[in-house]
């Protein structure tokens, strides 16, 4: 008989960010291998519901049959604490952290500080944590959870076929990431300003419509730069233009404010393209120092030197490169994440 498990995530697994690709992953990867895996799909307002939408994932945690290994994407998770003390006797409940949700960019100090105390009570209810970083893992100290009760399993990556790049004497830069505060567009662009006399573009795919205030911003911002024949807001791609995107691209950049792992860095890796980027949250732990540029957080200055240096140095770009394809072959990869997951899961579960 098979193994059940029930996955609860807020919105629709489809969803293309990191998150929801690492969630869905594993779903796929724990069904091969024999699980019965049930998917809750929560209210989008998560990890701000609604009292309908907290009333709802109520009803959907009493319907799970009790002693049951439940694992809570903390986006839903840190946002139902008392539903999470409430059931934390009857179920065993995971909680997959993708990182703090208090450390999202651009939240009012009582807003983080209320999903701090709020994760907090959810994290001392789960039986087990799940991080997808080692740097989340230390980070959740902070939030009274013992080294013992977590489990680190990094997301996983597809091999890819090296990119190609650029034809001609244009350097294609290509950041993949969702228009949203914590992803640093605005800095990006305020750092690719001063450069306007090299010749690069920079193609931007991701959501546009996660955050449409900041997507609106970012457009304006553009148009106040004079960058509007550089920069390309490509929004959410399919798999394949997505691909094409890799493939052209000679420099993948990402400025983000904080990443509990980024996936789309170890995707770049796999392409074998060197990186810029900031040393936010889990970065440095993902890239590896010899295929990167990286460079101190919400900085612009030192942002635009990296950026300045990469273009104009043939070499390093060169050199770079090489480090990207020397870990390549080190990626994890989606079936090891998964086996990692399931472990995981199963520690969660010992007597069964």
């Amino acid at each position: 008989m098979a193994r059940e498990l029930d996955f609860v995530i807020p919105g629709a697994l489809k969803t293309r960010t990191g998150g929801y690709i690492y969630d869905r992953r594993m779903v796929q990867g724990l069904r091969t291998l024999g699980w019965c895996v049930n998917v809750h799909e929560l209210d989008p307002g998560f990890p701000h519901p609604s009292t309908d939408a907290l009333d709802e994932a109520g009803r959907v945690l009493a319907r799970i049959p009790g002693g049951r290994p439940v694992v809570i994407d903390g986006l839903a998770l840190g946002g139902m604490a008392a539903l999470a003390e409430r059931f934390a006797s009857r179920l065993r409940l995971i909680a997959l952290i993708h990182h703090p949700l208090a450390l999202e960019t651009g939240l009012a100090p009582a807003t983080a500080e209320r999903l701090r105390q709020s994760e907090r009570r959810c994290l001392a209810a789960a039986s087990r944590v799940i991080t997808t970083s080692s740097r989340t893992a230390l980070g959740l100290a902070g939030y009274g959870v013992l080294p013992e009760h977590i489990s680190v399993v990094c997301p996983g990556t597809d091999r890819a076929p090296l990119a190609r790049g650029t034809r001609d004497h244009r350097v294609n830069l290509l950041c993949v990431a969702s228009l949203t505060p914590r992803k640093g567009h605005a800095l990006l662009f305020s750092a690719l300003a001063p450069l306007r006399d090299r010749a690069w573009r920079l193609t931007c795919a991701g959501s546009i419509v996660r955050a449409p205030g900041t997507a609106e911003s970012l457009r304006l911002q553009i148009d106040a730069l004079g960058l509007g024949d550089r920069i390309l807001l490509a929004g959410e791609l399919a798999d394949r233009a997505l691909n094409a995107c890799y493939d052209e691209a000679d420099v993948f950049v990402l400025a983000s404010h904080h990443e509990g792992y980024g996936m789309v860095l170890s995707e770049a890796l796999a392409r074998g393209l060197p990186i810029v980027a900031t040393e936010a949250g889990a970065i440095p732990e993902t890239v590896p120092a010899d295929a990167a540029l990286l460079v101190p957080t919400g900085g612009c200055e030192p942002l635009t030197a990296a950026l300045g240096r990469i273009m104009d140095d043939h070499t390093l770009r060169a050199r770079l490169a090489d480090g990207a394809r020397r870990a390549r072959s080190r990626l994890t990869t989606w079936p090891e994440a998964v086996g990692q997951f399931e472990a995981a899961v199963r520690t969660a579960c010992p007597h069964e």
